[in-house]
């Protein structure tokens, strides 16, 4: 009788160590003073206090969130090293809108079977992402688990802590009527919406990710796998400035529901976001993919985040301040208005 091992049922461990071996020198290109040695241990360990870092009254901030169905166009164009960028991206943004100094990541990796070079390209776009991010990435876990994912899937997740003091979380409540909607812009479609954009692009339109994509810049696959904007240096100048600090009432994240869905978490119960149509520049790829696949206008703003990424609420006396040290990129998109708790689109 023959003798059965774990790589008979589809672990390798000697793939597996390759793999392993090879995380740790990207993790360690995110390590600051904070994060203290810990050889062999089942976890990290991050000192909040101390390295020229100090908190009055700190209160950790949390998030969790995964890549979702843009995976599958990785796994088609067999392009391993952006998605991880996304997967920061999704987490981080989440905790910069509490006012949050990003700490720390880790990555959660779900795979069909050993794949040393696409573990590695997938560890090197979270690397890449927390390096954006100014965050720690400091453990994670792989999993290899035939059976559950077909050839060739994956999955990917993670999980964010950052660091804010207590008085100056931004929750929404400080929000006011004749505040103003300063919009920061996306990258393109970030990591939202990717169902649809499948069903456009591949089963409607017939693409591949090799084809070229007329009026925008490379292919199907470089468009489409455009890693999300991360925003840390944004809220990190407003953070650092005292003055700003104090003028910026809320931020939102635009993810998947669009501008008026996210702007209308942070309203207060008395405020309303008014945000008025054609006041930014949508981006092509949003005018293709509605084009490509007749997708109707309050469709494309309910899914997509059409070309702003993260909104700012900013007292009405500071708007151009705040624009000046975020960038001359900032635009503003309406205004905090008397109302029910939401947010409304104007038309032009």
């Amino acid at each position: 009788m023959s003798s059965l091992s774990y790589k008979d049922a589809g672990v390798d461990l000697d793939q597996y160590a390759e793999a392993m071996d090879r995380l740790p020198a990207l993790m360690r290109q995110t390590h600051s003073a904070r994060v203290l040695p810990l050889a062999g241990g089942f976890a990290g360990l991050f000192q909040l206090q101390g390295a020229g870092h100090g908190y009055e009254d700190p209160v950790l901030v949390s998030g969790t969130d995964g890549v979702g169905t843009k995976l599958k166009v990785a796994i088609q164009a067999k392009r391993f090293d952006t998605v991880g960028i996304d997967l920061v991206a999704m987490c981080v943004n989440d905790c910069l809108c509490l006012g949050a100094e990003p700490l720390f990541f880790l990555d959660y990796l779900a795979l069909d079977r050993d794949d040393p070079e696409r573990i590695a390209a997938l560890v090197k776009g979270v690397t890449d992402g927390c390096l954006q991010a100014g965050a720690a990435l400091l453990g994670g876990e792989t999993a290899i688990m035939p059976g559950v994912y077909s050839e060739g899937e994956f999955d990917m997740a993670g999980f964010c802590v950052g660091v804010v003091e207590k008085k100056e979380i931004l929750d929404g409540s400080q929000v006011l009527p004749g505040d103003v909607l300063l919009g920061i812009p996306s990258s393109g479609l970030h990591s939202n919406g990717y169902s649809l954009v499948r069903k456009i692009v591949f089963d409607h339109a017939g693409l591949s990710v090799d084809d070229k994509v007329e009026g925008l810049d490379g292919t199907v696959g470089d468009v489409l796998l455009t890693p999300t904007r991360i925003y840390a240096d944004v809220v990190s100048t407003i953070r650092k400035d005292a003055t700003l600090r104090n003028q910026v009432t809320a931020i939102a994240h635009i993810t998947g529901g669009g501008l008026a869905e996210n702007l209308g978490r942070v309203m207060p119960d008395d405020v309303r976001a008014r945000i008025q149509l054609g006041s930014w520049k949508v981006p092509a790829v949003f005018d293709w993919l509605a084009g490509l696949g007749n997708v109707a206008d309050d469709e494309m703003l309910r899914v997509f985040n059409m070309g702003i990424g993260l909104v700012l609420t900013v007292r009405p006396d500071a708007v151009d301040a705040v624009r000046q040290a975020v960038g001359e990129e900032a635009v503003v998109l309406g205004q905090a208005v008397a109302g029910e708790s939401g947010a409304e689109y104007v038309p032009e």
